[in-house]
């Protein structure tokens, strides 16, 4: 059974048509009897409040730096980048990346591979984080199987691309908002994944965009994993599934944590449609590695994308 809470459809995993309808159609779904199990969910939510509970003193010590991409994110320390006077988002962050073993092959390809930085006071933190990873990338694979045989994509072709994947989390805390701070939690973005996967919190905030242009409430049951089609996934179908804008608008007064699962494909990987294009869509190739590592190198703030065509994530609102 499908009903529709403000915007965003609730389907049973299982239920390959009907997650397909929901991503073609708005871009996300809420996903019933996913298989995560609770106890990895609720880890990972005691995580992020304990997290990001330490001092700036500690955070600092661990920030990432435009040579490796893990680690703590400072408060409005990004910026969109955009034309005009746009200020930088109000969250905080932590940034993870798939754990590629010290001795893969892949490390002396691509700089985007490498270990992450577990911080000390969560002697956990590796534990909880690796548990609830691998249940998630489960869900991922599970997802982008089910659609490519409703889809009529090679399932072979898609499942090629995720040795070595540049799959990547940031786990997000933004701080108690002021009625008179302009600043966005995140700004008007789609994403340049496959699938991205959420646990929201249910707090809210995380809007999406409809056709109509629009920004309605991504509300998501209790039980509910949020599912959003990404830029590569949306190339690959020719456009029979769209990837979304939306962006987060911090609750007044209350904290806000959330810890999006990208996932991406090996950085050698170009994405192009595997199927005719849908009227209205126009086909493109996008090189995974070149594009994840622009990404990165544009949340800098000053820093122009090298190729002015692409949106690399950011969209105006």
């Amino acid at each position: 059974m499908n009903t529709r809470p403000l915007g965003v459809p609730v389907v049973d995993l299982g239920d390959d048509s009907g997650i397909a309808n929901a991503l073609s159609d708005v871009g996300f779904v809420a996903v019933r009897g996913h298989g995560v199990p609770q106890q990895d969910l609720a880890a990972m939510r005691r995580l992020l409040v304990d997290l990001f509970a330490i001092g700036e003193d500690a955070k600092r010590q661990q920030t990432v730096s435009r040579d490796d991409y893990r680690g703590f994110i400072p408060l409005r320390f990004f910026s969109p980048n955009r034309a005009g006077t746009d200020p930088s988002d109000a969250f905080e962050g932590y940034k993870l990346h798939w754990e590629c073993p010290p001795d893969h092959p892949v490390r002396a390809e691509c700089a985007l591979y490498g270990s992450n930085r577990w911080v000390d006071h969560l002697p956990e933190m590796a534990s909880v984080v690796g548990s609830w990873w691998a249940a998630m990338d489960a869900l991922a694979c599970r997802l982008v199987d089910d659609l490519a045989g409703v889809l009529g994509l090679d399932g072979q072709t898609l499942a090629s691309t995720r040795p070595a994947p540049l799959t990547n989390v940031t786990l997000l805390h933004y701080p108690q908002r002021r009625p008179d701070d302009p600043a966005p939690g995140f700004h008007p973005h789609k994403d340049i994944t496959v699938v991205t996967i959420l646990d929201p919190d249910p707090v809210g905030g995380l809007e999406v965009r409809s056709r109509d242009g629009a920004w309605t409430d991504a509300g998501c049951p209790e039980g509910t994993l949020l599912v959003n089609v990404g830029d590569l996934l949306e190339v690959w179908s020719g456009g029979r599934v769209v990837s979304t804008p939306h962006r987060v608008a911090s609750p007044v007064g209350t904290d806000r944590y959330s810890a999006p699962f990208f996932v991406v494909p090996n950085h050698r990987v170009v994405v192009e449609p595997l199927l005719e294009a849908v009227d209205g869509f126009e086909p493109r190739k996008v090189d995974v590695g070149r594009v994840t590592a622009e990404v990165w190198r544009t949340n800098w703030l000053g820093e122009a994308p090298s190729d002015p065509t692409t949106h690399l994530g950011t969209v105006q609102a």
